[in-house]
Formats: structure tokens, sequence, C-alpha cells
């Protein structure tokens, strides 16, 4: 390892993350961190310093999938190469919180935003690519990861009517504490800087464009991500940040900034999105049915509410879009890990009945007997 020392209690180390990797101690492992992932090629930081590191062949072919890959943010336990500057990762500590989306396209596998995070900031922006329901789609995501979700509402300079956008987030967003800031005039900074305490991880998500790179430069104090500015037709914006990194705040605090999303398919959720609806999961267990779908049945609870004006039908309607989706991806993981366990039991077959065959195999030695 090589670079300027680091106190890991800095990095978010503390007594409990101790105790998880007293058993790697006793092997001559060292604690770190995961600071930036390029393929199978990352960066951690250490006691030692920063230096450049790979997975050990061991953990590479044991892995179940791709979240099993270190991301940034994780704790790792890796060992120094004699004569050479960069370390070999063998273990990842168990993550305490997961930010996660299914990944794009037709597989059925997920993929990791963000790990070991404390908060997450999902950003939206007052402009005209504001949209309640993609929020809501983060924050139960966020909340079943485990994390505290905080909504950052951005470039509040744009908006003619920011009181009304206000209220809008805070119904949606449910107990999520709401910020309204803009990275151009520095309003709200100040508040945001606060919600960052020496020690925390926190990580910015939401959409291409919406700003997060210019916040995570309001908070450094300084230009350490690039930011592109967005069409001036719909406001849509380009990918400025290519790759997740931690980055360490002048405050005490760690931010990772990762790529603005395009999509935000569901993965699972369990609690998370009761979390995430707070007054829709209140109201549910008023219904008459206790398995209400809360489409046909009377005495919905939740279809009173509307109708007597105390729920916006387009939140009802979300939540229930919600709901099917993760039934639907519950299906398709079912039916992936039925698949895979099928394959894994045909190449097992296949293994044992070719051992039988060969000369000296079982069914030689059967004969020989």
């Amino acid at each position: 390892m090589a670079g300027s020392p680091v106190k890991l209690e800095s990095l978010g180390w503390d007594a409990r993350w101790e105790g998880e990797f007293a058993k790697f101690r006793e092997t001559n492992l060292t604690p770190a961190r995961v600071a930036t992932e390029d393929k199978h090629h990352y960066t951690v930081v250490g006691e030692p310093g920063e230096c450049l590191a790979v997975i050990a062949g061991k953990m590479f072919h044991q892995r179940q999938s791709n979240a099993g890959f270190p991301k940034v943010g994780d704790w790792v336990a890796v060992a120094p190469q004699p004569g050479e500057s960069k370390v070999v990762i063998h273990h990842v500590l168990p993550r305490r919180t997961t930010v996660a989306r299914k990944v794009p396209g037709r597989e059925v596998e997920e993929q990791l935003l963000a790990v070991n995070v404390d908060k997450a900031f999902v950003v939206q922006a007052l402009d005209a690519t504001f949209n309640l329901r993609r929020l809501e789609r983060f924050l139960v995501m966020i909340r079943e990861g485990g994390a505290e979700p905080v909504v950052i509402l951005n470039k509040a300079d744009l908006c003619e009517d920011v009181d009304a956008r206000l209220a809008e987030t805070q119904q949606a967003a449910g107990a999520a504490l709401v910020i309204v800031v803009s990275a151009k005039t520095r309003l709200g900074i100040g508040q945001l800087r606060e919600r960052i305490t020496p020690g925390q991880t926190v990580v910015f998500i939401g959409t291409s464009g919406v700003g997060k790179s210019s916040l995570i430069n309001r908070l450094c104090g300084e230009e350490v991500q690039p930011t592109i500015e967005v069409r001036a037709s719909d406001s849509k914006g380009r990918h400025s940040t290519t790759w997740r990194e931690l980055i360490p705040l002048p405050c005490g605090g760690l931010v990772i900034d990762t790529p603005g999303m395009r999509e935000f398919h569901m993965w699972m959720a369990g609690d998370g999105a009761d979390e995430a609806f707070p007054d829709i999961a209140e109201l549910a267990v008023r219904c008459h049915f206790r398995n209400c779908s809360h489409t046909t049945e009377k005495r919905c609870a939740l279809k009173e509410a509307v109708e007597a004006g105390q729920l916006p039908r387009e939140r009802v309607e979300s939540f229930l879009k919600l709901q099917r989706e993760l039934d639907y991806m519950t299906e398709e993981r079912r039916q992936h890990t039925y698949m895979a366990r099928k394959r894994q039991t045909k190449i097992s077959q296949n293994a044992y009945d070719q051992s039988r065959q060969r000369p000296g195999g079982w069914e030689e030695t059967d004969r020989l007997q």
C-alpha cells in the first residue's frame, strides 16, 4: 500500500465494523474501503493509504451474482502483495444498507447503486423533469435497503411556485425530509451540509441533469465533479458522472455520486413500500376485506379516501402500479431461480454420468469388483 495514512474512523469505521472484521485479523488481512470501481479493478483506502486492488481468484469464482463483487462503499479485507504496490481483496464485509434496482433490459438481476450509506439524497429538479411518481419509486427502494431518504428539490431558481412544489413533494415523500436548494444560488446548501455528520456516508441519486454533481461541488467547495448544462428545450440532461466514487467532504462525511439513471426498474420490496407510502399503509388496514386489492371491492378505505378528497387519486394509482410491478418481479425471480437450479442439476448429473463412463471411473470400478 502507498499514500498518506488514513484513519479508518474518518471513513466510517466503528466498533460494529471492527467486530465484523475480527475473524480476518487472525489471518493478517487489513480493512479498507472501496473508493472507486472500474470493472474488476478498484481503488481502496485504508490505514496505510490509498492503493489499487484486484479480486482474489477464489472470490471471483465463488460469487453467485454480480452483486457479490465489491462495490463503492464496501468494507473489504485485503492482503498486500510482496514487491507490488497493489493489494488483493479476499472478502467483502456484510453490507448494512443497499440501494438497488433491476438491471436495465430483460435480465433478472440486481444492480447495486450504492452500499453502506447512511442517507440517500434523492435529487429532483424543479424544472420540466419534476416527477413525483419517479420520486416514489426511489423512496420505495431506499426504504427497502435500510438507508434514510432525504428529498432534495434542486434548481429552485427555475421554479415560479416553489411553495406549491414543496407541498406536493412533502405529501409524496411521507416521513422523509424535503429540502429546497439551488446549486446555482447556493440556497439551502448550508441546510444540506448540516444533514451530513462526520463519518457518515451519503449518496446522491436521480436522473441525468438534476444537478447531483453540482451539489457535490458546492458541498466540497471546489469543482471535484464534472458538470454539463441540460438542454433548454426539454430540461433533459446528459451523464456528467460516468462512474461511482467515494468522495471525502470538508465536513468530515463522505459522499457517493452516481451516474444519472434514465430507467429505474423495481427490484424487490418488503416493508419498503409501506414505509414509502405511510398514508396508504395506514388507510389500507381499515379496508373491509383483509386481502383488498383496492380496485373493485366495496368498503375499500383507499377508494373512500380518494372520493372524499383526502388522498390524491394519482398517488393511489402509483402505489397500485408499483405493487403490480413488485409482484411481477417476485414471480420473475422465482422462475429465474427455478431455472438456474434446474440447469445446475443437469450439469451435475452430466458430470456424474461422465465420471462413471471414464476408465477408472465408478462404472469401471464396479465392473472390476
